[in-house]
């Protein structure tokens, strides 16, 4: 049996963990899609990124989120490729995503989680994580301010918009795009960001050991009502009890608000869509974990942070 690895995408083939095994298979889906032999735009964001991301970017200090870290980033980024390739290859007389909307949905997704990086002299704020609430905002003004450096100007107010597709601090239908195929860019990555998180082979662990506490110091863990204040996880193995319920919210999600984009992976891979199978296979596990109280999650998560 071919067991998938920690650090390894749905298809076992690229390590999410390395940004150049994630870049070339991203740039070699675009140059393919739209026959290009080099991908500069897509490489300098790539290239970018993990500056940031790696603290060596001017004015910001390094990624300090364990759950919400480079190897996510990069999952979803490859995901968004592929489901843009997926729609590209399947959307018959649909209009067409040509290779500037094809650059904009792959840099939106390489920098959607950018606003849990804290500036270089933010001595306010001991974690990344305490943005949660406010972390997509953050990232839509990096990207305001960033996409004019890659002669993409024209899409930077757009771009903060579509990074709200990822959030839930704003309805899906409340976001206003000056264009339809915006909203669709929005959809893919939302779906994105959902599928390739719940399909990473550590997805039990990391929420357990690393989303916890980024809940924690986000504020998340509690909120506040009219009748007082409420606990909506109590601890980390009560938010593992709840991801089957999260996961009946997500599809609702992946379904209505997002257009059932995440099917377009089928039409990538040219058969079984593999990161809703690796969805399922997650939850049916969770399920098991929370029924029988017997299982154990077992599996080690990659370190990104050091």
């Amino acid at each position: 049996m071919n067991f998938r690895r920690s650090e390894f995408d749905v298809t076992n083939r690229i390590n999410t963990t390395d940004p150049v095994c994630v870049k070339l298979e991203v740039t070699r889906i675009f140059r393919a899609l739209h026959n290009r032999p080099q991908a500069p735009v897509l490489v300098r964001a790539f290239d970018d990124l993990v500056r940031l991301y790696r603290g060596e970017y001017p004015g910001y200090a390094r990624c300090d989120t364990e759950y919400h870290d480079l190897q996510h980033v990069l999952d979803v980024t490859l995901a968004m490729a592929r489901l843009l390739d997926g729609y590209e290859r399947s959307r018959g007389d649909g209009p067409a995503m040509d290779e500037r909307l094809f650059q904009l949905g792959v840099i939106c997704a390489l920098f959607h989680d950018c606003g849990y990086i804290r500036k270089s002299n933010d001595t306010r704020h001991h974690n990344g994580a305490e943005y949660t609430a406010t972390h997509v905002s953050r990232g839509g003004k990096f990207l305001k301010e960033y996409l004019p450096e890659l002669g993409m100007e024209d899409f930077a107010d757009a771009a903060g918009q579509i990074l709200h597709f990822t959030g839930y601090e704003r309805s899906v239908e409340s976001i206003r795009l000056a264009h339809p195929m915006f909203r669709l860019l929005g959809s893919l990555l939302g779906s994105a960001d959902i599928i390739a998180q719940m399909s990473d082979r550590c997805y039990l662990e990391k929420c357990r050991d690393r989303l916890f506490p980024e809940f924690v110091a986000g504020g998340i863990t509690r909120k506040r009502t009219d009748t007082g204040e409420v606990v909506v996880f109590a601890s980390p193995e009560d938010l593992l009890k709840k991801t089957p319920s999260f996961y009946h919210n997500a599809s609702k999600r992946l379904d209505g608000d997002l257009g059932g984009a995440y099917r377009y992976a089928q039409s990538h891979f040219g058969g079984p869509n593999l990161y809703m199978e690796a969805v399922k296979q997650n939850i049916r596990f969770a399920e098991r974990i929370t029924t029988s109280g017997e299982l154990t999650l077992r599996r080690v998560p990659p370190e990104t942070l050091n």
